[in-house]
């Protein structure tokens, strides 16, 4: 089907030609999409994904701009096509009315797909009724992740831009080898479980060059990730980068092989946080390092809490974590803490932390050091230490 292109997607035709390549391209225009930002759109867009996913050769779905009301979408199928690009100059808008897809879990599903690229682009949540219903305490719906990817692989997402989101606004779940690349995630301080990107499951995966402000973690880190390379991005507001919460379950995968590096965390509630339920558990969290992190005005700088327990401790009472955390390495910490103690080790009376490394950690507060505490925790330190390691 005969498709109107931008320069970009025509020079990159152009090039394959070239080079003997055979490309399509689908508009999604020419599958019905209305860009009023009123029509839905949802059915072309599914439309224009099945005619891609059936072609024997690499494909292009095009979205031009405008703006482009979408109900829920899920993509998926093995597909024929050697790999298919969404490039996108639009934006995509999730429904006003948050009980439209309140409880669906997803907005926007990628489910069981390998090799799909998604270049640019903004999807509109619309969250904020939502944030507003939940802070009321009323009765309302879950909300809606704007971005899923299920059971994918040698997924690569650059240059989306998400804001408001309902829920999270992109997770990733069961996956391998995904990268996400120039993101621009917003949503504002009060927004209620607002994660920039969660993972979970998933092994291969790097989060780079990104900005990120949300009401919840910038980067939240689920059981099961391994294999994580996060790194040049700035977070806030927000609660920082989380490992957890883990061990809410007694029989849980643990997190493992975590790189952080390069982060500015500009008043954000955490840094670098690692977070377990205050219960027994199988899990584990172990050879993870944060490095080259700038504080700014941050609550919670360096932070380990084993002894999360939400909905007024009734879940788990008199109980210790059983998580075991180990080889942990935080390098290169330098910034200002927003309360006195900038170094929080609050470790599991039952399994302590082992091997937490501090090197070359440089934290104020106000106009002097900030202070450490740690309970339950052990490990070393080099190089210039502040404050003083309570090791």
């Amino acid at each position: 089907m005969a498709a109107k292109i931008t320069d970009l997607l025509l020079m990159l035709l152009i090039f394959l030609s070239e080079s003997c390549v055979i490309i399509l391209a689908f508009n999604v225009v020419d599958f019905g999409a209305n860009p009023d930002g009123v029509t839905d759109s949802s059915e072309p867009f599914l439309r224009a994904w099945a005619a891609a996913c059936a072609s024997p050769e690499p494909a292009v779905i095009y979205v031009p701009p405008g703006r482009y009301s979408i109900t829920q979408v899920k993509f998926g199928g093995k597909c024929m096509s050697r790999g298919i690009e969404f490039l996108i100059n639009g934006t995509l808008v999730a429904p006003a009315d948050y009980n439209v897809i309140g409880n669906v879990g997803y907005w926007i599903l990628f489910d069981g797909v390998d090799g799909v690229f998604i270049n640019g682009g903004t999807l509109d949540g619309q969250g904020a009724a939502l944030w507003n219903c939940k802070a009321s305490r009323k009765d309302c719906p879950n909300g809606a992740t704007s971005l899923g990817f299920i059971h994918s692989n040698n997924v690569m997402v650059y240059g989306l831009t998400s804001v408001n989101s309902q829920l999270f606004h992109v997770v990733i779940l069961a996956c391998k080898n995904t990268t996400l690349q120039g993101l621009n995630i917003m949503a504002p301080r009060n927004s209620i479980n607002t994660d920039g990107v969660h993972v979970q499951f998933s092994s291969g995966i790097t989060v780079v060059d990104s900005n990120i402000g949300t009401g919840d973690d910038c980067v939240s880190i689920g059981p099961g990730s391994t294999n994580l390379w996060i790194e040049n991005i700035v977070c806030g507001p927000g609660h920082g980068i989380s490992i957890g919460s883990l061990g809410r379950d007694y029989e849980e995968k643990g997190v493992q092989n975590v790189t952080v590096k390069m982060v500015t965390f500009i008043n954000t509630q955490n840094g670098a946080r690692i977070k377990t339920w205050g219960r027994p558990s199988t899990s584990f969290v172990k050879d993870v390092l944060f490095q080259h992190a700038l504080m700014y005005d941050v609550q919670n700088p360096i932070i380990i809490d084993q002894n999360y327990c939400p909905y007024n401790k009734s879940s788990c009472p008199g109980q210790y974590s059983g998580v075991k955390i180990s080889d942990v390495t935080y390098e290169d910490i330098r910034g200002t803490s927003a309360t006195q103690v900038g170094v929080r080790l609050d470790c599991s009376a039952t399994n302590p932390c082992r091997s937490i490394k501090l090197q070359d950690v440089m934290l104020t507060y106000e106009d002097g050091p900030a202070e450490a505490s740690c309970v339950n925790a052990d490990g070393t330190t080099s190089g210039v230490i502040q404050p003083m390691a309570c090791f």
